[in-house]
């Protein structure tokens, strides 16, 4: 636990540098990037009837996929400086109808993060802006995973390098991280690792938008052996908002998620397709 207060001090830093400045010409904003529900649905009729049957279609599970996104911030910026608090939480189940054996129920998504950004742009060229990042944040869940008391519990510092605050490139960082992982109480474990990360909207035309978010981590070193531990990890999502009414939206998404621990030989990985109802807007506080 004595790693703890380093990352308490990294989560302090944007505070300070808010508090060392005036509030004159300051934005803002409360960016609720998504509050939505995705929804995806195979429903197989008379199964049974059908089970020698080629056509996989006809003899397949019915399954049901709902989960629900809420990802917000809030965004300030003042001439060079962008600082952002974000907090994104998603929960999804995945419900599994065999014609010959009782249904099932598995957790497809489960994850709560608490996230404070501060960038600073050392070089503004045109509509980029790049320069030193700082990052700390808190990732954890709703449920543990395999009904066991294990919740996920890790806490991150990062430093490096952003791209930001421009049309398409919303962040793009390169940086390293100090991560401390508390998810098995008896065994408390510190991680280097180096990471990508980035976030990106695309206006196709009016009222239609592509986005991608996600992250590329690579551990680097580890204060003790846990076979669980990730030796790299990969989480992409992409999504089509297409206006329906005002703030409310609809389009296809797709999020993957690969990785590989330290004990397996081969690579985890996680695959949802879906239809996504969203809410997107923004409110200026300043």
């Amino acid at each position: 636990m004595k790693k703890l207060p380093l990352f308490l001090c990294a989560l302090t830093l944007p505070f300070a540098a808010v508090a060392a400045d005036d509030l004159e010409g300051k934005e803002l904003v409360l960016n609720i990037r998504r509050i939505g529900l995705d929804l995806s649905k195979t429903d197989v009729g008379h199964a049974a009837e059908y089970s020698n049957s080629p056509i996989s279609a006809l003899n397949s599970d019915s399954q049901e996929f709902i989960k629900g996104v809420f990802d917000t911030a809030l965004e300030y910026t003042h001439n060079r400086f962008n600082w952002d608090n974000s907090l994104f939480m998603e929960y999804g189940r995945t419900t599994l109808k065999p014609y010959d054996a009782p249904k099932t129920v598995n957790e497809s998504a489960d994850k709560i993060l608490a996230a404070s950004n501060l960038s600073y742009a050392i070089w503004d060229f045109g509509s980029f802006k790049l320069g030193p990042m700082v990052r700390a944040s808190y990732e954890t869940e709703f449920e543990p995973a395999n009904d066991t008391n294990n919740r996920l519990k890790v806490a991150r510092a990062f430093g490096g390098l952003s791209l930001f605050d421009s049309e398409i490139v919303k962040s793009l960082y390169l940086a390293g991280v100090y991560e401390y992982d508390f998810t098995y109480g008896h065994q408390q474990v510190s991680k280097l690792a180096a990471e990508l990360g980035w976030r990106l909207e695309y206006d196709i035309r009016e009222g239609v938008r592509l986005g991608t978010d996600g992250y590329y981590r690579e551990y680097l070193d580890y204060s003790e052996y846990v076979g669980t531990d990730l030796k790299r990890d990969l989480s992409v999502t992409a999504r089509m908002d297409t206006n329906l009414w005002g703030a409310f939206t609809m389009g296809p998404y797709v999020q993957y998620r690969l990785a590989k621990s330290r004990e397996a030989d081969v690579y985890g990985s996680n695959l949802i397709l879906g239809v996504s109802f969203n809410y997107i807007t923004k409110f200026g506080l300043r």
